[in-house]
């Protein structure tokens, strides 16, 4: 069959959706090797994989990693073989290392060239884990072990990989530095054109109540609702703010029942009831809405004053582009991540992580002068234009995958 590109993630499409279809549109064949649960997409033909088996019960603690994404390496290569028994022979083919697929790919489709894509390489100290000790303590050196121990498949495929491609610089900067070198730095991108700037409207609560435009509303998206993404500093910054500004509302949004990307909860209780123990704060003004529609996100992004930010040292969140693009004033945890995003005083706020005064000071004063962001407001949907254009993005998956030999005919 005519030479596509095959794609491998575990939970196909992630973030290669907009390619795919990119593709395909461009008349060029596309193919997927994903686990059983990958949603199913329009003109791809999917090959998903079982695992026979799980971990092997008493097997040494910082193998078992190692041994997961070995099962999932051996199962998608049958995978690729059926596809391959098919007539398949794709030129290219693209995936996320992260859980081990990629690792036996190559035996398949020798011939092909390989870009795989560096979300994030694990550090034992400093990035997602060793970062928060006032929360979690310090770290133990297991802790350190079993995050070193999870590069394993990772690393075997970037050693094999023709190109990487890395989101921002701060997470091409988390590969060791062999890998560094020639690392192709560019954002999958977002729709910059459908989210952009607009005038509030009124914001209607699952109570009932409407929050009208122009009251002072803090908003703070937080997918999994975690301290990973500061969930802690913002709710310590929440009781001076609402006793300094009276009629300022909060919204959280985000599902604290879903496993998070960091360290789990204490047992039996999420990390929402953790960050919020012995916070004094007025229930009716701090809304947690669970998971919410995009658009509904969006609009709440649109109403607010001021967008609260905080990450550990991980990867950048879609939010962050997102409240960007929507030309929000975002105030953001002084990270490497943010950094990559936010310059303090031109396009946002960067304050220090486990500060929450100077993040309550920040946000009150946002409530106090809404007007006074308006500059920061307007660069950073500038720089949201610039770093995370979906269109940008496209071009360089394009231009990649012609150097590397996929034919695509243009638009």
């Amino acid at each position: 069959m005519s030479r596509g590109v095959l794609f491998i993630h575990n939970n196909f499409p992630g973030q290669f959706g907009d390619l795919t279809r990119l593709l395909l549109a461009r008349g060029v064949p596309c193919i997927a090797v994903g686990q059983h649960y990958a949603p199913s997409q329009d003109g791809v033909k999917i090959a998903r994989y079982t695992l026979g088996r799980g971990s092997t019960p008493g097997l040494f603690p910082l193998a078992t990693r190692a041994e997961a994404d070995l099962l999932r390496a051996r199962s998608a290569y049958n995978a690729a073989m059926a596809l391959k028994a098919e007539g398949w022979d794709p030129a290219v083919i693209v995936g996320h290392p992260g859980w081990g697929e990629m690792t036996f790919i190559a035996e398949v489709f020798p011939k092909a060239k390989k870009v795989a894509f560096a979300e994030f390489y694990y550090h034992g100290r400093g990035y997602d884990v060793g970062f928060d000790t006032q929360l979690q303590g310090d770290v133990d050196v297991e802790a350190v072990l079993r995050a070193q121990a999870k590069n394993g498949a990772m690393a075997m495929a970037y050693a094999e990989a023709d190109a990487i491609v890395s989101p921002t610089p701060f997470q091409a900067g988390t590969l060791p530095w062999r890998f560094r070198e020639g690392v192709r730095i560019f954002h999958e991108g977002i729709d910059i054109d459908a989210i952009r700037p607009g005038p509030a409207e009124p914001f209607a609560l699952d109570d009932g109540r409407v929050i009208a435009p122009g009251t002072p509303v803090i908003t703070h998206v937080n997918n999994h609702m975690e301290p990973l993404r500061g969930l802690q500093t913002v709710a310590r910054a929440l009781p001076r703010l609402l006793a300094e500004v009276p009629d300022a509302q909060v919204i959280l949004i985000g599902d604290p029942n879903r496993k998070p990307y960091g360290a789990p909860a204490p047992e039996g209780r999420t990390w929402q009831d953790v960050c919020f123990d012995g916070i004094d704060y007025d229930p009716a003004r701090v809304h947690f809405l669970g998971r919410v529609p995009h658009a509904r996100m969006l609009a709440a992004l649109r109403l607010g004053v001021a967008h609260a930010y905080y990450t550990y040292p991980f990867v950048l969140s879609w939010s962050l582009s997102e409240a960007m693009a929507s030309g929000c004033y975002v105030v953001g945890s002084d990270t490497g991540p943010v950094r990559d995003a936010i310059q303090d005083g031109v396009n946002g706020r960067l304050l220090p992580f486990f500060d929450h005064e100077a993040l309550t000071d920040a946000l009150v004063a946002a409530c106090r002068a809404p007007d006074a962001s308006a500059a920061m407001r307007v660069a950073a949907r500038t720089t949201a234009e610039a770093m995370f254009s979906r269109a940008k993005g496209r071009d360089a998956w394009l231009d990649l995958l012609r150097e590397l030999g996929v034919e695509i005919p243009p638009a």
